[in-house]
């Protein structure tokens, strides 16, 4: 019976140190709310960085969560709303620049945030970071989509999507003629993001077959560098478009505090 007992209570004690060290979104105070006719959240952490920063998700709420974790450990307010389905274009650009007021203002944030963009949220992270590049600390994204012809087009390697395809054209006033010379995405102007001088990283799966690395990523790499940017990129190998992120995300974190509240433990 004692040592029935003993077990229970080493377990009992496991479970709440383990709750204690990794403790998940949905276990911090979370604001829901719409905004301009989209649903938004603002989660909040226990303890307040004096710099008040903050991470934009802006895709896949809830997806692969660990880097909002430990930011949320660190002070870091988590914010997201919902503009999937604009591929972001300009009314996504135009929802964030009023969300991004609207945030600022009520919760008194930093004037800068971070930005993560995880597969089709590269689109509106890119196209709203270049026209708003003095209020970006830094971007991380996953996977991106920084050519719309490689997804949801699939006019590449990549699978593509044709129901996404006939949505995406049509937000952006497009055709299968006028996409062709179309620059309003990331593969263009992420230039504008790398002049501006603003940190990135991505991390990528060599073997995605929806995103592909060689379609997205690596053009966008390859201007960022020509323009004089600063971007990383964590290639992983064997590694489709998914799972997102890290299973230890530690790397992706630094990157985040030290280009943004410069805290680096």
């Amino acid at each position: 019976m004692r040592i029935r007992i003993n077990v229970v209570l080493i377990l009992l004690l496991f479970t709440v140190f383990s709750c204690k060290q990794d403790k998940k979104l949905d276990a911090y105070k979370t604001e829901e709310f719409v905004f301009r006719g989209r649903s938004a959240k603002v989660v909040f952490p226990d303890v307040l960085d004096s710099k008040k920063p903050w991470i934009w998700r802006a895709r896949f709420w809830g997806t692969q969560p660990q880097t909002e974790e430990a930011l949320l450990n660190k002070g870091f307010h988590v914010v997201y709303i919902d503009v999937a389905d604009f591929y972001g274009n300009m009314e996504a650009v135009s929802i964030w620049n009023d969300f991004y007021e609207y945030v600022v203002e009520k919760y008194n944030l930093n004037k800068k945030v971070v930005l993560q963009g995880f597969s089709r949220g590269g689109l509106v992270v890119y196209n709203w970071a270049a026209q708003n590049t003095d209020k970006v600390f830094c971007i991380y994204a996953d996977a991106p989509v920084c050519d719309i012809k490689s997804w949801p087009g699939g006019f590449f390697e990549g699978k593509g999507s044709k129901a996404d395809w006939e949505k995406c054209l049509a937000t952006y006033y497009l055709d299968e003629d006028s996409v062709l010379t179309f620059e309003g995405m990331p593969i263009y102007n992420a230039v504008m993001v790398a002049k501006a001088k603003i940190p990135v990283l991505h991390v990528c799966g060599d073997l995605d077959k929806i995103v592909p690395y060689e379609e997205n990523t690596a053009i966008l790499e390859k201007k960022f560098k020509e323009a004089g940017g600063d971007i990383q990129v964590i290639l992983k190998k064997g590694v489709g478009h998914h799972p997102h992120s890290l299973k230890d995300a530690t790397s992706i974190v630094n990157f985040i505090l030290k280009n943004s509240i410069g805290n680096v433990d």
